[in-house]
Order: structure tokens, then C-alpha cells, then sequence
């Protein structure tokens, strides 16, 4: 892969990381589909696709797609599932993945008012993962005391514990890259 052909996508999908944190998502998620596609036609490392994919992630959930959001962690929890039954286990990495996705299922069920799925799954999130989910440890502690839990006090959170990776100190617009005029806007 040509150095120039690596920036294209790391570059578009920063030009959506600063869509995002402008509250932009809709535009936010076209640069992360077009740097998805890239990534993906030009046989890029996995870790770009994992990522892209975590960041379309955040803009759903911020926009308030939970069903969207939802529908993928399912979708994800069933492939992990088939994984550690074919294998009979699941690696370190591919526990903390899954913990990690049972907890964003979790998280956006709680947000689209589904208390009891998100119990469970952000149960499960905590036994599967292997190592710390502070979002859902603490979520699952006021849900045991019978807190009120509204989507504002969970993204605050979210925005203490870094639950998000689009931050302010984690994106850089000098490296953004607007998309090729070829492509339909949103």
C-alpha cells in the first residue's frame, strides 16, 4: 500500500472525526463509510476497519440511532458467540471486544429505554470482557439501586470514563481530508 493511498482514508476518516465533534454526524458518517471502503480496497490492516467501524459506532449512538446501534452489537455478539463455539474460546483481544460491544449494546438499549435488556447485556459486557468496563460497572450499580438513569447522565459517563474516541484530544484537523468531489453529498 503507497503511502499517499494510506492517508486518503486515515485523512478522510479525520475530516469525519472533525464532522463529529461539530455535531455533524450525518456528514460524519460519509467520510467514515468512504474511509471504510478504502481501508477495506486496499487490503489495509484490520486495526483501520476495527476503528472506522467503532467510529461509525459513535456517531449512531450520539445521534441517537440506537437501533442501529443495537442491531450491529447483536449482530456482533452472535459472530462472537459462533467464535468461541467453534474454537472453545475466545482470545484475550476477542473477549475484551465482546465485553466492549455487549456494554454499547447495553448502553444504547438503557438510552432507548429498554432497562431490562440493558441489564442483562451490560451483565453480561462485565462477565465476558476480562479486564474493567467502568461505563458498565457503574451503570449496573445505579440500575441495582434503582437510580434514574437518562441519557444525559449516562453520556456524562461515557465523556468521564473516555468512552468515546472522538475527542477534541484525540483528533487532529491538520490531517483531515475533504472527500473527492465524485462523491454524492449526504
Amino acid at each position: 500500500m503507497s503511502t499517499a493511498s494510506l492517508l486518503d482514508h486515515l485523512g478522510i476518516a479525520e475530516a469525519g472525526k472533525v464532522e463529529a465533534l461539530a455535531g455533524h454526524h450525518d456528514e460524519a458518517l460519509r467520510h467514515y463509510r468512504e474511509a471504510l471502503r478504502l481501508a477495506v480496497s486496499q487490503a489495509a490492516p484490520e486495526v483501520f476497519f476495527r476503528h472506522y467501524t467503532q467510529c461509525v459506532l459513535e456517531s449512531l449512538e450520539r445521534s441517537g440511532s440506537y437501533p442501529e446501534v443495537i442491531e450491529y452489537c447483536q449482530r456482533a455478539d452472535s459472530h462472537y458467540a459462533e467464535l468461541e463455539n467453534s474454537r472453545g474460546f475466545l482470545t484475550r483481544l476477542q473477549r475484551r471486544d465482546h465485553g466492549a460491544t455487549l456494554e454499547r449494546l447495553g448502553v444504547c438499549q438503557l438510552k432507548a429505554g429498554s432497562t431490562t435488556d440493558a441489564r442483562a447485556s451490560l451483565e453480561r459486557a462485565v462477565a465476558v470482557a476480562g479486564s474493567p468496563l467502568p461505563v458498565a460497572e457503574a451503570l449496573l450499580g445505579w440500575l441495582r439501586r434503582a437510580l434514574r438513569v437518562d441519557t444525559r447522565r449516562i453520556v456524562a459517563l461515557q465523556d468521564r470514563h473516555h468512552y468515546f474516541s472522538v475527542r477534541p484530544d484525540q483528533v487532529d484537523p491538520a490531517r483531515a481530508t475533504t472527500l473527492p468531489d465524485s462523491l454524492p453529498p449526504a
